[in-house]
């Protein structure tokens, strides 16, 4: 009788112990995913913010160099696609996120050649509200490179646990998957070829 209790307490105390483990395996999981939620807002965040500031640039830019309308609607049809790609959250995969950079990289594209041709207009680039809303853009353009290496790195932690074991056991069950990462443009690992 003594034995059978004492195999009933064991028995008790190792379901006790693997459900606390599941429970807070899960629990930690289910965080996880969240902060890469949350880090996914952040990029989406300063990506609006970009596309926010493009319709005050294209009409100042617009004012001084009227005859560019090419350049102009090319940066407004960019920036209307790439504000119509949204991810899931909830499905950050590589294709997912490849298809949200190829947009904004038309995109940014497209705001080189408004850029460049804006060399061309001495009173535009002497006005102030085009160099206040360059130095935003410029600004932004940095804050889209750091929120882009943060979720990369919450999403690489989130991977990692994901996928080591025997957290993977726990992954599997409950269907939490990989997220996807940014990478770099292709050819952006080849300088370009300058000539004088």
């Amino acid at each position: 009788m003594k034995k059978g209790l004492a195999i009933l307490i064991v028995a008790a105390a190792i379901i006790a112990a693997l459900f606390i483990w599941t429970k807070n395996t899960f629990n930690s999981l289910v965080a996880g995913e969240e902060q890469v939620s949350a880090a996914w807002s952040q990029v989406e965040n300063v990506y609006q913010r970009r596309a926010d500031l493009i319709p005050n640039l294209v009409a100042t830019v617009k004012g001084y160099a009227s005859h560019e309308q090419a350049t102009l609607e090319g940066v407004i049809e960019a920036r209307s696609k790439a504000t119509q790609v949204t991810v899931d959250p909830s499905r950050l995969t590589e294709d997912e996120i490849a298809r949200f950079q190829e947009a904004q990289g038309t995109l940014s594209s497209a705001l080189g050649r408004l850029m460049m041709i804006t060399e061309n207009y001495p009173d535009l680039k002497a006005n102030q509200n085009f160099t206040d809303l360059q130095a935003q853009l410029e600004g932004t353009e940095n804050r889209i490179a750091t929120e882009r290496r943060k979720y990369n790195e919450v999403a690489m932690q989130y991977n990692t646990s994901v996928r080591t074991f025997p957290r993977n056991i726990i992954a599997s069950m409950f269907n939490f998957g990989t997220k996807g990462y940014f990478k770099a443009s292709e050819g952006s690992d080849v300088a370009p070829k300058v000539e004088f």
